[in-house]
């Protein structure tokens, strides 16, 4: 696929999500070295403000905003504040996520919480805020490889949201709701799932991924929204204990690139090493 050619400027905005550090903090630079206006979220002040001093120190100009993910009231004072300083938004990077610590039925409904629920409220919210342009908004779903629909045993439970022609947002809560039932009765490995939580909420981000572009997709010419989920692979960030394949920066670099590519290029597609490849 071809590199971007530039059709952004300073006014385009571009807001990440959970970006004090790690995969999201070198999404930031990286957009910011490209001359995007990028606002850096987090829900603690003091650290968010902290990266955004850190970037500047390097010549960069980034914007900070407090923002939980879980919180609506929190998603509604940064919608106003993009409504009020920017018109709205270009760009949006779900990164906010964390992984399951322990195998209980509290820490799974968190992670489902955080890294599945709180996306669809974010996006929600924020969806009457893209600015229209004829190169069109981009939504970046930052996903795992280990929400491949291959991770799971159950031939039935992978049947239920990896076909796109039947695929709704509804099947998709019924799924994670099945997940956090058999979860709450310790039934996980009995149903099938083969797998934790962490990546039943990544293999529901990127169903999502692909019933939001779906819904989208008939926007005309203006107010087209492309939306694509990205697997960074096994890099060394705090989420993985430091361990992993590839740096910080250079698991950020697909998710840059997507957000970046030509106007009537793909949507509702799951990317790793700017490839697409198979849900």
């Amino acid at each position: 696929m071809a590199a971007p050619s530039r059709w952004w400027s300073r006014d385009t905005v571009a807001v990440v999500t959970g970006s004090n550090k790690g995969i999201g903090f070198e999404i930031v630079k990286q957009l910011a070295e490209k001359g995007l206006t990028v606002i850096l979220t987090a829900r603690d002040e003091g650290k968010g403000i902290a990266a955004v001093e850190r970037l500047k120190n390097e010549g960069l100009i980034v914007k900070f905003h407090i923002l939980d993910v879980l919180i609506l009231d929190s998603i509604a004072n940064l919608a106003a504040w993009l409504q009020q300083n920017f018109g709205g938004l270009d760009i949006l990077i779900n990164n906010a996520a964390i992984t399951d610590q322990e195998e209980t039925y509290s820490c799974a409904q968190m992670v489902l919480e955080t890294n599945y629920k709180a996306v669809k409220m974010l996006t929600r919210e924020l969806l009457p805020l893209f600015k229209g342009s004829t190169a069109g908004a981009r939504i970046v779903n930052i996903s795992s490889c280990h929400g491949k629909l291959e991770k799971i045993g159950n031939p039935s439970l992978r049947q239920e949201i990896g076909n796109i022609d039947t695929l709704t947002e509804d099947k998709i809560d019924k799924f994670v709701e099945s997940y956090l039932t058999d979860a709450k009765d310790k039934k996980v490995g009995e149903a099938g799932w083969s797998t934790g939580a962490y990546s039943v909420s990544k293999m529901a981000l990127n169903a999502y991924t692909r019933v939001l572009a779906r819904s989208l997709k008939e926007r005309q010419e203006g107010e087209k929204i492309y939306v694509n989920c990205v697997s960074p692979g096994f890099c060394k960030t705090d989420m993985t204990n430091n361990q992993g394949l590839y740096t910080a920066a250079q698991g950020a670099e697909t998710a840059v690139w997507v957000a970046l590519l030509p106007s009537n290029g793909p949507t509702g597609q799951h990317f790793s090493q700017k490839n697409v490849e198979s849900f």
